[in-house]
């Protein structure tokens, strides 16, 4: 049942494989790539508990010796101090530029290993195998790596393309449904930024996505790696049409940064608030019509997950204190803050032309509902 998107970047080029039991043939899908039979892989503790073995198990049926490094689970992992610790033990290990790293885990771990394999020896290759929906569908594809500041998510980094991804699907069955929620909220990004045909279908197929439908999981992920992977190819840099995959990302980033990056506030969680909030500020502008935020918000409601700023626990600052976050945004040019807004379902744009007033009252009124 392996499914196979290709990200067509020249000699960058690589496929995103897709499917079942993608663990017990790692070795085989991995093994073409290596100038030598053996690897270094990065993981977190929790998927070290659950899946590392597994791993282990499908290099070794194809000669592949494996060594590990198995660091703290969660975002504030994602730190000048693990990214430390993660190049120097690779350094120790002695890793050359023809090997291949391993991202092993979710998108902390496949933004801080990739960073890692970037910048080590002035850049060695690496490979993602994504144990999380959101890293599957997201963080796994389009080679943008990097650890998180005080300042701000994501700030530090390099775009240093993966060699190739294996999305096992089963892996998914091991998350929380707290945690696949989350991913779940990249997922219907897609369909609400460039695909009406691919929201409406998660409508109707988003509960059984979330029950565990194999199927439904496959042509999910699969749909979402095709659309990322069409617009890295198109701008692989985020110069242009890439950052429509920041739909609801510059609200997230600063909600994020306003939690401290914890578990109050996952970053799918982030995301699927961002763009109902994206939703309704583009509806305020007279974009789209009410009924679209009404809509996406149903949505979100209907498969349990954070919509509002209300859904959030705990203290958040005040309007102005969240703009000021949103101006650490990356997408900032000239103290300008960029959004990505929606004339409807499936139809996102990037302007800069967003009167901060407006975005404020947006928010303060949100919060006034706390």
């Amino acid at each position: 049942m392996m499914e196979t998107v290709h990200v067509g970047l020249g000699d960058r080029a690589y496929d995103i494989h897709i499917g079942p039991g993608l663990l017990a043939q790692s070795g085989a899908l991995i093994a073409p790539m290596l100038a030598r039979k053996q690897v270094c892989v990065v993981t977190d503790e929790n998927v070290a508990a659950l899946h590392l073995d597994s791993l282990q198990a499908g290099l070794a049926s194809a000669g592949i010796t494996m060594e590990a490094l198995v660091l703290p689970a969660g975002e504030s992992t994602k730190n000048w101090h693990h990214l430390e610790q993660t190049v120097e033990w690779l350094l120790a290990q002695k890793v050359e530029r023809r090997d291949l790293v391993v991202a092993f885990g979710g998108g902390v771990i496949g933004d801080l290993t990739g960073f890692a394999a970037a910048i080590l020896r002035r850049g060695v290759g690496f490979v993602q195998i994504p144990t999380s929906l959101l890293a599957q569908v997201d963080s796994s594809v389009g080679g943008k790596t990097g650890i998180n500041s005080p300042a701000g998510k994501n700030l530090i980094g390099a775009f240093h393309q993966p060699r190739l991804v294996l999305a096992d699907i089963d892996v998914l069955g091991t998350m929380t449904p707290r945690d696949f929620l989350a991913g779940y909220g990249e997922v219907v990004k897609y369909g609400m930024l460039g695909d009406a045909a691919f929201f409406e279908w998660l409508e109707a197929q988003g509960p059984a996505l979330a029950a565990g439908d194999e199927a439904a999981r496959i042509a999910a992920v699969r749909r979402s790696c095709e659309m990322k992977s069409e617009i890295v190819m198109r701008d692989e840099t985020e110069q242009g049409d890439r950052a429509l995959l920041n739909l609801g990302h510059t609200f997230c980033h600063a909600l994020e940064a306003a939690t401290g990056y914890g578990d109050r506030l996952l970053h799918g969680e982030g995301v699927a608030v961002g763009c109902a909030l994206a939703f309704e500020l583009s509806a305020r502008l007279g974009l789209c019509s009410q009924e679209d935020p009404s809509r996406v918000r149903q949505h979100l409601r209907e498969m349990g997950m954070k919509v509002d700023l209300k859904d959030i626990k705990g203290h958040l600052p005040d309007a102005d204190a969240l703009l000021e976050l949103m101006g650490q945004d990356k997408k900032v040019v000239d103290g300008q803050l960029s959004f990505i807004l929606a004339r409807g379902i499936g139809e996102a744009f990037l302007t800069a032309d967003v009167p901060r007033n407006v975005v404020h009252e947006l928010l303060a009124e949100e919060l006034s509902r706390r």
